[in-house]
């Protein structure tokens, strides 16, 4: 293991948590897999010298390990895309498919190693009421990609695609058909194994069923 030393430049903190520099990406990816190995024993020492960087520039970075707690699990949410689409042209094949890559990101994130080590520290240190993991990954991992879900459902029934009163609701309809049971059952040490072809497949049919129940046939615009 590389022991940690002093940045021969000065290195500056980014601009936006959610678009770390290509070396401070590093250091977050160093804290998942410390994350994996070790559980919750995470200090940042350890992290420093995992990532080859000085304790100094955590420190300058992150503030301190609830910093970088939060910085990492921004950075694993940060995988899960909303999909691009123009607004202007919203059409019922580009709303399927914004919510389709939705599905396949998100259902890749929670099903890698690095998220299903960083969900049961969380859980842990939940239950511990010792640290502040899970509250940072409910504000920074499901609230912050519900926030990022919400704008495409309200879009889609703004162009008059999708027909539901209450957002949040109908987030929490499209969460449930994409996670089902994956989660827990990973978090609790199933084998379950989802690959690329799994994945798509299960992110389509999630996005089939919602709209299903959501979507509007007629696809006429939304009344003011």
């Amino acid at each position: 293991m590389v022991t940690a030393t002093k940045s021969p430049a000065p290195e500056t903190a980014a601009t936006d948590a959610a678009e770390p520099t290509a070396r401070q990406a590093a250091v977050l990816d160093a804290v998942l897999a410390l994350m994996q190995e070790e559980g919750g024993q995470l200090t940042m020492t350890a992290v420093a010298r995992r990532a080859s960087c000085s304790k100094e520039t955590l420190y300058k970075w992150f503030g301190d390990r609830d910093g970088l707690l939060t910085a990492t699990v921004q950075w694993q949410a940060s995988r899960v895309r909303a999909g691009r689409y123009d607004r202007q042209k919203l059409d019922a094949s580009s709303l399927r498919d914004s919510l389709t890559d939705f599905a396949a990101t998100w259902l890749s994130v929670i099903s890698s190693p690095t998220s299903i080590a960083l969900n049961r520290v969380a859980i842990t240190d939940a239950a511990s009421k010792e640290g502040n993991l899970g509250q940072i990954v409910l504000e920074n991992g499901r609230f912050a990609i519900g926030a990022r879900l919400k704008p495409v459902l309200e879009e889609g029934r703004a162009a008059g695609l999708l027909a539901f009163d209450d957002t949040e609701a109908a987030f929490r309809t499209f969460f449930g058909l994409v996670g089902r049971d994956v989660q827990i059952r990973l978090l609790l040490g199933d084998a379950l194994r989802l690959g690329k072809a799994e994945i798509a497949r299960d992110a389509a049919i999630a996005t089939d069923q919602f709209l299903a129940l959501y979507g509007r046939t007629d696809q006429k615009p939304a009344a003011a």
